[in-house]
């Protein structure tokens, strides 16, 4: 084996070069090495040119200090401090730094903020917002042509409110795990971005779909109650602790914090959220899994997203009833269909075996003798499974100096089979090279053991000759 496919093995399927070693070893084949070696360092060369980060100075605009107004606004009128060409996985762009800014810069498991910087007829994409040593970066591919100018800058909104959204949903999901799993429950990390969120907590088990049913009902109902929004900022921390407000995972605190709080939910929190729960409209829990050891995560969506998921689940509903021409009860229809397969998946079964037992006497029936040799052979279209076992069932009739050879094909598929008997092995025979060079004739390949092999192919009409070439080899 070449050492690029090895590698393919090994980065796309996981398979490990030792693994692949032994398996070709058993197949008296040999792997690359160094063709290995070369496509692993040419990976880690990749990685690393994607990683490496190329920053430029800071250019100064303006003196002055960043300031972030996006809890109350959406769009304000800015300049620009400094800024910087950036350069990662061989694009540009820059970094630019705001005296006003309504962006939020990524933090605390909530994305940054996307939006423009306008300025007259000119309109410059930000396409996100970092934080680097605590300080807002806006990145964007191009400088307006005037950086002294006096901008407005406007986040999208859109994003800005689905991401709200969410993130004020994590918020009564904590609420709601608590309730229903036990305060043993601690958040652990969390994502949000504009179309999903996602929440990892302490917790020792799966939960049921009992749990994430009632999960779901209780951050509904507080969606329905329409909480509003309750937020203190600059509070001292001793105070907010005395509140009840709970500090998430991994977050660091200053003297003075923000609190948010939607009812009986109280959290510490530095993130953007919804005016009012009742814009959330809804939520749904879409997936439910284990991360670490006594760490769960659950993956969620609310708003537009969820809706759009109970319209793909509505349309996959639908389609299931014109599949079973608008059975009154599908459930109850599908059952049946699924009994009525397994009870068809028996007797077909049963008819397998009873053809590939009439097959075999068949096989058995027109043996020939060729140079002293006991040579049984099969033709025609059957499946490989089948072949295999009639090549397995025939062995056990076996004298010495016997062999089965199967040349047969389904769907244009053609597949080699060989069987030898133990003597012609000890003889110096070996399946497994004979297969793979009559296979040359159905354009493929394959391999196996010294006393049984199998190659499978492209070209079905090479299958005369192959079969010709292994009866040359055996005689």
């Amino acid at each position: 084996m070449n050492g690029v496919d090895a590698f393919t093995l090994y980065d796309t399927y996981g398979f490990p070069l030792d693994l692949t070693e032994l398996i070709l070893k058993e197949n008296d084949m040999t792997v690359d090495e160094e063709g290995f070696k070369t496509e692993m360092q040419k990976q880690k060369d990749r990685a690393r040119n994607a990683a490496a980060v190329e920053t430029g100075d800071w250019v100064t605009v303006r003196d002055g200090e960043a300031q972030f107004v996006g809890y109350d606004l959406v769009e304000s009128e800015t300049r620009i401090l400094r800024y910087r060409k950036v350069k990662q996985k061989n694009k540009e762009y820059y970094q630019i730094v705001l005296e006003v800014s309504p962006f939020y810069a990524e933090m605390g498991g909530q994305v940054g903020d996307s939006g423009w910087l306008k300025d007259g007829d000119e309109k410059i994409e930000i396409f996100d917002t970092k934080r680097e040593n605590n300080l807002a970066v806006h990145l964007t591919n191009k400088l307006p042509s005037d950086i002294t100018a006096v901008f407005t800058a406007k986040i999208n909104t859109k994003n800005r409110t689905a991401t709200e959204s969410n993130h004020t949903a994590t918020h009564l999901l904590h609420e709601a795990l608590r309730e229903v799993l036990g305060r043993h429950v601690e958040q652990k990390g969390s994502y949000v971005s504009p179309q999903v969120l996602r929440f990892d907590f302490s917790h020792f088990q799966k939960m049921t779909d009992e749990e994430i049913r009632k999960v779901e009902k209780m951050v509904t109902a507080k969606i329905r109650e329409n909480l509003t929004l309750v937020e203190n900022r600059h509070v001292p921390i001793a105070e907010a602790k005395a509140m009840g407000a709970m500090a998430l995972f991994g977050e660091k605190y200053g003297d003075d914090v923000r609190v948010v709080r939607f009812g009986n939910s109280i959290e510490l929190c530095g993130g953007t959220h919804i005016s009012s729960t009742g814009r959330i409209g809804s939520f749904r829990i879409i997936n439910e899994s284990s991360i670490a050891a006594g760490i769960r995560r659950v993956e969620a969506i609310t708003a537009e997203a969820c809706e759009e998921y109970f319209y793909t689940q509505q349309d996959i509903l639908q389609e299931m009833k014109v599949i079973f021409n608008n059975a009154p009860n599908l459930v109850q229809t599908i059952r049946k269909f699924i009994e009525e397969n397994a009870e068809m998946k028996k007797q077909v079964e049963e008819y397998i075996k009873e053809k590939t037992v009439q097959i075999k006497e068949r096989v058995i029936s027109q043996k020939q003798d060729i140079n002293g040799i006991s040579l049984y052979t099969l033709r025609g279209h059957f499946p490989p499974d089948m072949v295999k076992d009639i090549a397995f069932q025939i062995k056990g009739q076996f004298t010495d100096h016997s062999a089965f050879i199967g040349a047969t094909d389904v769907e244009g598929k053609p597949t080699l089979t060989l069987m030898l008997s133990d003597d012609l092995v000890s003889q110096g025979l070996n399946a497994s090279l004979i297969v793979r060079e009559a296979a040359k004739h159905i354009q493929g390949g394959g391999g196996g053991q010294p006393h049984f092999a199998t190659a499978g192919g492209k070209n079905a009409d090479g299958l005369a000759k192959s079969m010709e070439e292994i009866v040359t080899k055996l005689k």
